[in-house]
């Protein structure tokens, strides 16, 4: 390859992201002390660009604008210029995403904003094309504007600046409220939210769809408490149109970003970290309700996929795959009928061609088409005179041969960022894979990545965001601490080792520490000694994961249960206060938040197994236990001779005992237990007979 003819200060980051513009001629600088002294001293405006490295409309402006040599002098003539990985600084993406949205804009990726040199936004937008086009002023247009305004017209960017920072203010402004936290509005809330699913296609809405797992997470818990036939069609609806749909990806599983259209076939191609690890725990979850066997093949499929394609070798789960190979969109994914007619044979090739939706003219660009399943299995076979489950083995040996073809096309590229946040979120759901259905190799896999986040990301008490190439770096973020101390206390409750839980104990009281706010209540985005910035946002808001906010407050009620811990049952009630109302009248955004809502509204069951955890009829009680779908429990396992070894969680183990001689399993709630149960069955049945309304517990 020929020698870059530039090179810019991105060149020393870590970032892929930030490397993949290290030698465009833009005179790139990383936010940091460098650039934003310069601006200063120069007065010059920031031009501030934020992005990823698997997003498409990213990669289009770097090559239509940032690899020109014409629009990088305009831009260099002009501005400081600054490009930001959002995933290592959620926090400027945060606070700029909100900045363009007060402007009237949408938001999204790539994000353009326009500062003062005190980094004060003034103008913003995201994507904007080489030209004016479809509506849209062109870049270069924007750039003179911009640099002509901050020229002549400060006293009109003054007045702008002003409004944006009180926005920005009230945007973190919430007061406690005295409405109760109660059952009738997690009622409300959970009918108003299933009116909005569609009906035909599953999801909330019209095109583009997004997973929404939060809101489908909670309408599982409102299904199961209320007995909402309806809400649980809705959920499973979606679940089905997505695992049908060409958002899943039927060759190497594992869930593309979000479709473009209402029925979820044309995906946006990139594979995100935390959609997988969020929409693992919903299916998941979905399984426990209704055993519908897709719902495992998709949970497995994913799995695989993790740890084949994001899992470090030490472990630590990568962030990202891209959505474009060789300079187009989903290339490496889609088909063509020859394709797959000359790999599988003209019989196979036809059942597989019927099956997956591939045609001759395709239902994607040039002839190409997105391999989904909008037919039964049933249907299929009876056309070509065959059983489901003749033509059913046929299709998976035609895709793993696909697969193995598949494998020899250039491939999309990985960001290999591990990132705190993002590793907790998969941590919990190989964790909970493992509890459900006994995948002993997620557990591994979740297992080597919470050490690996202990070992490479814990410094001194303080987790760090991101590590990259043997290096961490960055503060951690509330969702850092509050995703992985969720991830231990998952692996707790996967393993009973009592390290997970002590440590997930310290990093939340550090959490507690750095980002709670003592006197309006709720947490910070930010650590107390954070880079001072112009604003310190708090929110309960889920984006495209749950918010930090809501993990935190789950993470609360959750110690409240194992340890007795009333300070954080204080302090999750003061959370609950200050969203209250924002939960009833914006549900689509707290899904999460809600969730926990759900748990401090109806309390947890406490589930106590007394037996040693590797025996086998231990063993037979926990499977029993996470058959059934129990989202607001704690489980503990104690050996007889740990009973009172065990101060944490000593009231929990308080008058428990074995019945002649066997692992004993006690379902309490409310302050009342049932009476022991050593039979699996006998234990799965209570479970499943759960009145939540009432509280009772058969």
């Amino acid at each position: 390859m020929s020698e870059p003819t530039h090179t810019n200060h991105l060149i020393h980051e870590t970032s892929p992201y930030l490397l993949q513009h290290a030698h465009n001629p833009v005179d790139w600088y990383p936010w940091g002390p460098e650039a934003l002294a310069r601006a200063k001293a120069e007065n010059r405006p920031i031009l501030l660009s934020i992005g990823y490295s698997a997003c498409h409309w990213c990669h289009v402006m770097e090559r239509e604008s940032f690899e020109d040599p014409a629009m990088a002098r305009l831009m260099n003539e002009h501005f400081v210029n600054i490009k930001v990985d959002r995933e290592e600084r959620p926090d400027l993406d945060q606070i700029y995403q909100n900045v363009v949205q007060l402007l009237g804009g949408q938001g999204g990726w790539p994000l353009t904003v326009f500062l003062t040199p005190d980094q004060q936004p003034f103008y913003g937008g995201t994507y904007y094309p080489p030209t004016d086009r479809q509506g849209l002023p062109g870049f270069p247009r924007v750039l003179q504007a911009v640099a002509d305004s901050y020229g002549l017209n400060q006293e009109g960017i003054a007045e702008t600046v002003r409004q944006i920072l009180d926005g920005l203010g009230h945007l973190s402004t919430f007061k406690e409220v005295a409405e109760p936290l109660d059952k009738e509005l997690l009622d409300r809330v959970g009918r108003a939210l299933t009116r909005h699913v569609d009906p035909v296609h599953g999801g909330f809405g019209r095109a583009p769809k997004f997973p929404n797992t939060m809101n489908h997470a909670f309408l599982l818990r409102h299904a199961r408490a209320r007995q909402d036939e309806f809400a649980l069609r809705m959920v499973t609806l979606t679940l089905e149109k997505m695992a049908a749909g060409g958002i899943f990806d039927h060759i190497g599983g594992g869930f593309h970003r979000y479709s473009v259209d209402n029925r979820w076939l044309v995906p946006h191609f990139e594979k995100m970290l935390y959609d997988n690890a969020l929409l693992l725990r919903l299916y998941l979850e979905a399984w426990q309700v209704t055993k519908q066997r897709l719902f495992e093949k998709v949970v497995r499929d994913t799995l695989a996929y993790v740890r084949r394609e994001m899992l470090h070798p030490e472990g630590g789960f990568y962030s990202t795959q891209d959505a474009d190979s060789q300079g187009e969109e989903g290339k490496f994914f889609v088909w063509t009928r020859d394709e797959i007619l000359a790999h599988l044979g003209e019989d196979v090739g036809q059942l597989f061609c019927r099956a997956y939706d591939v045609t001759e003219a395709g239902n994607f660009e040039r002839g190409r088409s997105i391999l989904n399943r909008p037919g039964s299995l049933e249907s299929l076979a009876a056309r070509f005179g065959m059983g489901a489950a003749e033509a059913e083995a046929i299709l998976a040996g035609a895709c793993r041969k696909l697969f193995e073809v598949r494998e020899r096309r250039e491939r999309p590229f990985r960001d290999e960022k591990i990132l705190t946040s993002w590793n907790g979120l998969m941590i919990s759901a190989c964790a909970e894979a493992y509890t459900v259905l006994g995948d002993e190799a997620a557990l591994d896999a979740a297992v080597r990545s919470a050490e690996f986040v202990l070992a490479h990301l814990l410094r001194d008490g303080r987790l760090l965001r991101t590590f990259k190439d043997g290096r961490a770096k960055l503060n951690g973020y509330l969702d850092d601490y509050a995703f992985f101390a969720a991830a231990l206390l998952d692996l707790h409750q996967a393993t009973f080792d009592r390290r997970y839980l002590d440590q997930a104990v310290a990093l939340h009281e550090r959490m507690i520490a750095q980002f709670w706010d003592e006197r309006e209540g709720g947490f910070f985005f930010t650590s107390a000694d954070h880079e001072a910035l112009i604003d310190r946002p708090k929110s309960a808001y889920d984006h495209s994961i749950a918010s930090g906010a809501s993990v935190a407050t789950q993470t609360m009620l959750r110690l409240h249960a194992l340890t007795g811990s009333a300070a954080d049952l204080t302090r999750a009630e003061r959370v609950l206060r200050v969203f209250r109302g924002q939960m009833e009248h914006n549900p689509f955004g707290f899904g999460n938040l809600l969730c926990a809502l759900d748990w401090y509204a109806e309390t947890p069951y406490e589930i106590v197994i007394v037996g040693e955890r590797s025996a086998a009829d231990a063993r037979a009680l926990l499977r029993a236990v996470h058959q059934e779908f129990v989202p607001n429990k704690v489980v503990l396992v104690a050996g007889p001779q740990e009973l009172g070894e065990l101060p944490a969680v000593r009231d929990l183990l308080a008058g428990k005992g074995q019945v002649d001689g066997r692992a004993t399993a006690y379902v309490c709630h409310r302050f009342t237990c049932s009476a022991p149960v050593t039979d699996p069955a006998a234990l799965q049945a209570m479970l499943k007979n759960i009145e939540y309304r009432t509280g009772n517990v058969e």
